[in-house]
């Protein structure tokens, strides 16, 4: 599956085409996707591929290790190395629209906009699950 920037000048490749997401509630997701959650999902790095990138993409990190890297061209959240694993953090947002996708968490219910109700049907955390649940979630 081939995803991309807004402008185009970011262009990536994860292997599959059908993919078991989350949706984080947290203020930092929050305000890096300008919505109510930010959508995403978690590849091993054998599993993804720039095919353009390299002077267009830009990284900011928190002093808590939150990153957050963009298009220095077109802002547009990127995906990105998650810390210092041998994993990627996808934005699914960056995926062509006809992504099969399956939401199969809701994380930091505990932050969860007021105006945004979530599916009692699909797991919800108060918080950030730890990694290797959230992985089993993600890849089942």
């Amino acid at each position: 599956m081939i995803g991309s920037c807004l402008c185009g000048s970011v262009e990536f490749e994860v292997d599959g085409d059908e993919f078991n997401i989350y949706q984080c509630h947290c203020s930092l997701c929050k305000k890096q996707s300008g919505s109510s959650s930010n959508s995403a999902t978690i590849v091993k790095s054998d599993n993804f591929r720039f095919l353009k990138a390299s002077n267009h993409i830009g990284s900011w990190v928190k002093e808590t290790g939150f990153r957050s890297d963009f298009c220095r061209k077109c802002g547009s959240t990127l995906p990105n190395p998650l810390r210092g694993l041998d994993l990627y953090w996808i934005p699914v947002g960056l995926f062509p629209v006809d992504l099969k996708a399956k939401v199969v968490a809701h994380l930091c219910t505990s932050s969860i906009s007021s105006w945004h109700p979530v599916s009692s049907d699909i797991k919800q955390f108060k918080e950030v699950p730890e990694l290797a649940l959230l992985m089993r979630m993600l890849h089942e």
